[in-house]
């Protein structure tokens, strides 16, 4: 790390209404260091990312890159300048090839009197992709052939191949399978070994330390401090990050739980053409049953193939009276909620307010002779909200506007209200403060206390150890190993039916 200073960050501030995002934040980035950025969920991060990189206008202060002052009034001006983000959700814009993706905003070399070079763009998209290891990505195919950790692939190819002064990487590793997350740290080294610099912005503490020069900490949008990888421990980061010291155990501490012999669902022979082939199993009350694998094995789909969402799917889906479920409105009737991973996509509207979002499933309950009333919505919405605490100007607030933990707080809100016996919940604690993780791992132990029961879908095997009853490991798109809970269990097990 050089002692050149790179970024200089002077006074940023920014308010959306009432809430003081970012509050006259300063500090400084040497050229060749890879600062991580922190906090909970609410606390200014990606807020104070997303002014530099000119996605959100700046509310005061300056930023000063490589000794230039910035004054970007967009995306494309500051990736000009030297500046590229990969966002914590989806980056890239459906409709669109995968090679019109990485040159959105920069398509000038391939135009020739106004017209679009569409083959040398997809010649030289696919030599990218190449280069990165990311072969199987065809830069020629339409980008939604595509799912969320291989778009994700496409991003870091479009905010790094113009080789940034900065890189701002927001949560981009949550999104990413190991072998993805192992390309992108390798890129972030490349960086720091070129004099170039990145925020890293990550709630996994561990990899801050693994893969971090320095640490700032902001704190209800207040900077805190920057402290040295090499001189803190976890707790350290903790207890800045809050404000107090709060408990490590996040995870369940029973075992020899005996697991209900009540059968809430059975899935039976199911196959999703291409995804999942003749998946089996039975959820039992009370249950938490954890689905793990690498990139790719199928266990996504299986959320999706529980809550009817899947194109083609056969064989069934069954709640224990015999009901079949085959598509979502059916689910949502007999009781079943589906949280995705892709939650800007596929779990909430985020056009829409916080009110709209949480009673979307509960209408039906909500009406009176086919009539909704505003003040009953109002209450509703603000009960579930609050109840899973979440940081919010009021109801009526545009969701688009929340942090990502605070989403997922509406997500699980939403179901929570509707009262669902079966919930699927696909990487719930994704882009989640450590300390929404332990009110969200609370939770689950509390639902299941009431009899309710989770399909746990994780790509994070302490997760997967830490909460779950039992334990279905997918490999190609089967099932290819099952445990129990148990406190001899290791890592190792688990990870020995996924490779």
């Amino acid at each position: 790390m050089s002692d050149k200073i790179l970024l200089e960050a002077k006074h940023i501030d920014k308010r959306f209404g009432i809430t003081h995002a970012v509050n006259h934040v300063s500090l400084t980035i040497n050229a060749g260091e890879i600062r991580a950025l922190i906090g909970e969920n609410g606390s200014g991060k990606s807020t104070f990312c997303q002014m530099l990189c000119g996605i959100y206008t700046i509310g005061g202060g300056t930023f000063t890159l490589d000794g230039q002052e910035m004054h970007v009034k967009n995306q494309v001006e500051a990736n000009k300048l030297g500046v590229s983000i990969i966002v914590q959700e989806m980056g890239t814009l459906s409709g669109l090839t995968v090679a019109e993706n990485i040159f959105l905003g920069h398509e000038d070399p391939f135009m020739h009197y106004g017209i679009n070079d569409t083959r040398a763009m997809i010649k030289e998209g696919q030599r990218l992709l190449d280069e990165y290891g990311f072969s199987k990505i065809r830069a020629g195919a339409m980008i939604d052939s595509y799912n969320f950790e291989d778009r994700k692939l496409v991003e870091i190819v479009k905010a790094t191949y113009m080789k940034p002064k900065i890189l701002i990487v927001d949560e981009t590793t949550t999104a990413l399978s190991q072998k993805g997350r192992l390309e992108l740290y390798k890129i972030i080294n490349e960086i720091r070994a070129d004099g170039r610099s990145v925020i890293f912005i990550s709630h996994d503490l561990g990899e801050i330390l693994l893969h971090c020069d320095t640490i700032t900490i902001l704190r209800d949008g207040e900077y805190i401090d920057t402290v040295n990888a090499n001189d803190v421990k976890e707790d350290d980061l903790k207890r800045l990050m809050v404000g107090r010291e709060i408990g490590s155990a996040y995870y369940r501490t029973d075992y020899g739980k005996e697991i209900s012999p009540e059968v809430v669902i059975s899935i039976k022979d199911v196959t999703v053409p291409g995804q999942i082939q003749d998946i089996s199993f039975e959820l039992h009350r009370g249950e938490i049953l954890g689905f793990g694998g690498l990139s790719e094995c199928g266990m996504h789909e299986v959320g999706k193939a529980v809550f009817g969402a899947s194109l083609d799917r056969k064989g069934s889906v069954k709640l224990s009276d015999g009901t079949e479920i085959n598509d979502i409105p059916s689910a949502i009737k007999h009781s079943i909620a589906y949280a995705s991973k892709d939650r800007d996509n596929e779990s909430i509207i985020l056009n829409e307010s916080i009110r709209n979002n949480i009673v979307l499933p509960s209408l039906d309950d909500l009406a009176e002779k086919h009539i909704l009333k505003s003040r009953k919505l109002n209450k509703f919405a603000k009960t579930h909200a609050e109840k899973m605490q979440t940081k919010m100007q009021g109801i009526h607030q545009f969701i688009s506007d929340l942090s990502g933990g605070n989403k997922q707080k509406v997500v699980l809100a939403r179901w929570l209200g509707k009262g669902s016996d079966i919930l699927v919940l696909d990487s719930p604690t994704r882009g989640i403060d450590v300390k929404v993780k332990q009110a969200i791992y609370a939770l689950m132990q509390e639902l299941t206390a009431q009899g309710k029961s989770i399909i746990m879908i994780s790509e994070e095997i302490p997760e997967l150890l830490g909460m779950s009853d039992r334990i279905l490991i997918m490999k190609d798109g089967k099932i290819n190993g099952e445990f129990m809970r148990s406190e001899s269990l290791s890592e190792e097990d688990l990870i020995a039916k996924m490779v």
